[in-house]
């Protein structure tokens, strides 16, 4: 099913963006995991929607509630189910669009699919909303990994044309996560956030969005983990990360640059170094043949403009059959990137820790 993932875990993803709750059922995570709540809170929290003037001005809460999967503060080997209650919906900023379909939304591919049975409101289960769940899952497989010494992080790489520094792809490790929380926007040089900031505020103040770039990392992850053809480690992370709504495309390593480059240039050397085998650089991005090199995992996405902006755009009327112009009211990320970012390290985790067979 096309809201299930995962082969050694099982994730299911359901509800809509203005239903009562959303939530998650993951079945394999392993019993006996010491679950931290405070932390896991703390991660939703990056995602959720109405802490700056960044993001839209829908408060949610985004607090789990757990009806499975825990006991006495540890997995309990059941199924684990959280829910996250929708306490502030608006669904009658979303009528106009069962029949004025907006540019950018998946209004008019689900009305082509499901012939007006789909909950449109809010973007139903296309929705944004919907990686608030993605993130609890995704945020619990973080704790597993890193007890077993296997940090994932993300920064903002870019914003419009305002760029970031990079994680150095050989020595990048789990301080450099921890610094980049620190910063006002996830960014390893603090004076790219400021840039950042103006360029998304001047977007908004002209009715419109930006988009930008996410990079992401995996350390600690030993070599030997992935399986060719199709269940490869770069296959497995791009099938979760595009679960992101938002997400248009992601490259490894040295990704498309590598098709400027001769093989000399481009081919990693192999080293022994403190008496395991690494290479010397890391264009490869961590992944040789679908399988771990034991290298740090190094990736990038890209993330679209936010397609409702208060412009007027060009659509058509489904009842009419006419050509038709749509303003959209309510409320909307002028840039969905900041937001992201948790999300890209959820779906990495999610992908890392389903790829394990030992856990």
């Amino acid at each position: 099913m096309s809201s299930c993932f995962g082969n050694h875990i099982h994730v299911s993803i359901f509800g809509q963006s203005h239903s009562p709750a959303i939530g998650v059922v993951v079945d394999g995570l392993p019993a006996g995991f010491p679950l931290d709540e405070a932390a896991l809170a703390a991660f939703l929290k990056r995602r959720a929607p109405g802490n700056s003037a960044l993001s839209t001005p829908r408060k949610e809460l985004d607090q789990v509630q757990f009806l499975s999967g825990i006991a006495n503060g540890k997995l309990c080997g059941a199924p684990l189910c959280g829910i996250i209650t929708n306490t502030n919906v608006r669904p009658g900023d979303y009528s106009q669009f069962s029949d004025l379909p907006r540019p950018g939304h998946a209004d008019f591919t689900a009305q082509a699919k499901f012939h007006g049975a789909q909950d449109g409101s809010g973007g139903g289960h296309f929705s944004g909303r919907l990686t608030a769940p993605l993130c609890v899952a995704g945020g619990i497989c973080m704790q597993i990994l890193n007890a077993r010494g296997i940090s994932i992080g993300a920064h903002i790489a870019q914003i419009a044309d305002v760029e970031d520094a990079a994680f150095d792809p050989v020595r990048v490790c789990p301080e450099d996560f921890a610094a980049v929380l620190k910063n006002n926007l996830p960014v390893i040089d603090p004076a790219a956030a400021g840039k950042m900031q103006a360029a998304v505020l001047a977007a908004k103040s002209e009715g419109d969005s930006v988009g930008g770039v996410i990079e992401c990392a995996v350390t600690g992850l030993p070599a030997g983990i992935g399986d060719p053809m199709f269940d490869g480690l770069e296959n497995r992370i791009a099938s979760a990360v595009f679960a992101v709504p938002a997400v248009k495309g992601i490259e490894f390593g040295n990704g498309f640059a590598a098709a400027g480059l001769r093989g000399s240039e481009n081919n990693d050397p192999f080293i022994i170094q403190g008496g395991e085998i690494k290479t010397q650089t890391n264009n490869h991005g961590g992944i040789l043949g679908g399988i771990s090199s034991g290298m740090p995992i190094l990736f990038r996405v890209a993330i679209k403009p936010t397609p409702s902006i208060l412009r007027p755009q060009q659509t058509v009327s489904l009842s009419k059959q006419e050509d038709a112009q749509l303003v959209i009211h309510g409320r909307h990320d002028p840039c969905i990137v900041p937001r992201a970012v948790p999300c890209i390290e959820a779906a990495a985790a999610l992908a890392i820790f389903d790829a394990l067979d030992n856990y």
